[in-house]
């Protein structure tokens, strides 16, 4: 299997679920449930990757603490490859989830890294580039050595200025529906502007995808309960990655998609660390992805 790249945060997060997020007052709160465990997009993207059969080198910042201890714990996998920029403290997020899916992250530390040689493309078959300022002067290395770039802008309004050089990049784009008014518009000007394939998912609803020859609806891999939707995108463009890396067809991509995204969401695990390719083609022949 290629090698992949994948570069972005990685945290260590305190998760806060509760009935409905709470209104802008001063009250007096109790949790659901709550748990402390590995965080950070491009964490979730390699731990499932990893999952697959896919030998991933992860590239983050992590600070030389116990945060950055677990961090590493964590992501300790003999597919994956960890290279760490220093940082003084490791990212650390609080989230209140709602039983309802929505979420409030909080952010305790965000850090920074100063810049850094970058990695090398010998032998990489997908850089995975997440957003964060390090991963910016990969966008231009990557396209400059013809490495194909995958970009997750997650919930991209189609205006806001920071994932804009991500989305200006993305050979393969993936987006939520969370704060698209027009998602047909948002992929369809990807597209139009070279991107080969742009994916919008919308949680139990499914997903929209769009390549050069038209449209293509995915439905959500069926879930008897939702534990946990952190890391659902994560594991749904790992997933795709993978079949694509495996050369499917990009509809029987878009099922292993969708089925990763469905495993994940039934573990408090970031991503799907319990994917396999068999398994989750089992749930994918049974999803009725078409072209419209």
């Amino acid at each position: 299997m290629p090698r992949v790249l994948v570069n972005g945060p990685a945290s260590w997060n305190t998760l806060i679920r509760l009935p409905a997020l709470p209104d802008p007052r001063s009250q007096t709160l109790f949790a659901s449930g709550h748990h402390d465990g590995l965080g950070g997009t491009s964490a979730g993207k390699a731990i499932t990757l990893a999952a697959l059969g896919v030998d991933v080198t992860l590239r983050t910042a992590l600070g030389d603490d116990r945060e950055g201890s677990l961090v590493r714990t964590a992501l300790a996998h003999p597919r994956i490859t960890l290279v760490v920029q220093d940082v003084p403290a490791t990212e650390r997020h609080v989230n209140l989830m709602a039983d309802d899916g929505s979420r409030v992250s909080l952010y305790l530390e965000l850090p920074s890294p100063p810049p850094a040689p970058l990695p090398t493309l010998d032998g990489v078959a997908t850089a995975v580039l997440d957003l964060a300022d390090h991963s910016r002067p990969l966008l231009v290395a990557a396209r400059a050595a013809g490495v194909p770039v995958w970009c997750d802008v997650h919930d991209d309004d189609g205006t806001g200025e920071y994932p804009r050089d991500f989305v200006a990049a993305a050979d393969v784009l993936l987006v939520s529906a969370a704060r698209l008014t027009d998602r047909r518009a948002y992929l369809a000007d990807a597209v139009a502007r070279g991107c080969r394939l742009a994916v919008c998912t919308d949680g139990g609803h499914g997903a929209l995808a769009l390549d050069a020859d038209g449209w293509i609806e995915v439905p959500a891999a069926h879930v008897d309960e939702v534990v946990d939707a952190n890391g659902a995108g994560d594991a749904f463009l790992a997933g795709l990655l993978s079949g694509t890396l495996d050369g499917l067809p990009v509809e029987d991509a878009l099922a292993r998609a969708s089925a990763a995204g469905a495993l994940a969401v039934t573990t408090t695990a970031l991503g799907a660390p319990t994917a396999t390719v068999a398994t989750l083609d089992r749930t994918a022949a049974t999803l009725d992805v078409k072209r419209v």
